[in-house]
């Protein structure tokens, strides 16, 4: 299914250097769609490059980029429209995470978080939409996170970051939904991935710490098919994980037990 449905398509790819970026790299070169991978380093995206099928290869560029300079992110997604003519498809899926009490956070960490998790996507979504529009379709896909929906202790600056990317977006759907403009919001639970460890502390320094969810979490690959399938399907929102997911809906129906039970869930 994967490889027709995405045929002649244009998918550009952020955080793709590890995690759940990475992985989408991974099952996103067995279809025929044109990939741009971007992630802060070049010598990471080159080993994810080549990780994938050598005949796959040659239709995977990569293009280094770095969420916190917002200011440069216009001129990287022309350089992207430049590759290949056309942007179908960008997947959002680069961000930090956070893993500190609020008060004892500084505010310069909470600013940081804004800056890659929230602005740094805006400023691609931003640059990319005048083409999308004039080329008839595009598709955003956006990781945020369970916690763009609900918040839960030690992670106040990244739940604000998410939360925001879910009012941003859903504002998008609706305002360019006639111009065939398509928004897939993908809420990850636990994942298999290095996102607690290199979470910001308090000092903003990474925590090095592996979260014990994260840890027995969904591997990254199951993660990236399920996220592929919502991406085929124009889904509006994609759960991905396993039990966490049900908070959704507590928080939905039963809003007041579901603040009972984050104060009482082993979150780190």
């Amino acid at each position: 299914m994967i490889k027709n449905a995405l045929s002649g398509k244009v998918i550009w790819i952020t955080g793709a250097s590890s995690g759940i970026g990475r992985a989408l790299v991974l099952e996103l070169a067995k279809s025929e769609a044109a990939l741009i991978i971007s992630s802060r380093r070049k010598e990471a995206l080159e080993e994810v490059r080549s990780a994938c099928p050598e005949s796959k290869q040659d239709d995977i560029h990569v293009l280094p980029l770095d969420l916190e300079q917002a200011s440069t992110l216009a001129e990287k997604t022309n350089q992207a429209l430049e590759i290949y003519q056309r942007l179908d498809i960008i997947i959002h899926s680069g961000g930090i995470s956070q893993r500190a009490y609020a008060g004892d956070t500084d505010l310069e960490v909470d600013r940081r978080l804004m800056e890659v998790n929230f602005f740094g996507t805006l400023a691609i979504t931003k640059a990319a939409l005048p083409y999308m529009i004039h080329q008839g379709f595009g598709q955003f896909v956006v990781i945020t996170s369970l916690m763009g929906i609900f918040s839960s202790p030690y992670r106040s600056g990244y739940a604000a970051s998410k939360h925001a990317l879910h009012g941003f977006f859903e504002a998008l759907r609706a305002e360019y939904y006639d111009k065939n403009i398509h928004v897939t919001l993908v809420a990850p639970g636990f994942i298999r991935t290095n996102v607690s460890i290199n979470a910001l502390g308090s000092d903003g320094l990474a925590t090095n710490t592996m979260d014990n969810g994260q840890a027995n979490g969904m591997p990254p690959d199951e993660c990236a098919k399920r996220i592929i399938k919502a991406l085929i399907k124009q889904k509006s929102l994609a759960l991905v994980g396993g039990k966490e997911t049900f908070a959704f809906y507590l928080k939905r129906f039963f809003p007041g037990i579901l603040e009972k039970v984050i104060r009482k869930a082993q979150v780190r």
